[in-house]
């Protein structure tokens, strides 16, 4: 491998995780990203009630996308080699933080009631 290459990554995450799940995985981001966009633009406010709530869910997100990717991988903690890699376990783990985040206030915004104009969050 020469040069590093959006091709090269597809090809390298497909062999991890399998295609079906890869591609699976891709269309759920793409879905919540979406539905979270929607609910932006749907409330144009954003509920900090709600947000507080999603950070909560952060550290939650954090350990289910470390375990999820070691599980995967078939590795564990003392397999880390040096810093590059614990970098990479430190970007997944920001990663699924947000990505939690940003499931869970999107699921409490299109499931939860929504709040009419005036009320308070806090």
């Amino acid at each position: 491998m020469e040069e590093l290459t959006f091709e090269t990554l597809i090809a390298v995450f497909e062999e991890i995780f399998g295609q079906a799940l890869f591609w699976t995985m891709v269309a759920a981001a793409v879905l919540v990203t979406l539905a979270y966009l929607y609910v932006l633009f749907r409330d144009r406010a954003v509920s900090w009630k709600k947000f507080f709530i999603a950070q909560l869910s952060m550290p939650v997100g954090a350990i289910l996308a470390v375990w999820f990717v070691m599980v995967m991988t078939r590795s564990s903690v003392s397999d880390l080699g040096g810093p590059v890699d614990l970098i990479v376990f430190l970007g997944i783990a920001v990663a699924g933080a947000v990505g939690m985040a940003i499931l869970v206030y999107t699921l409490e915004s299109l499931l939860g009631t929504r709040r009419t104009k005036g009320e308070a969050d806090f």
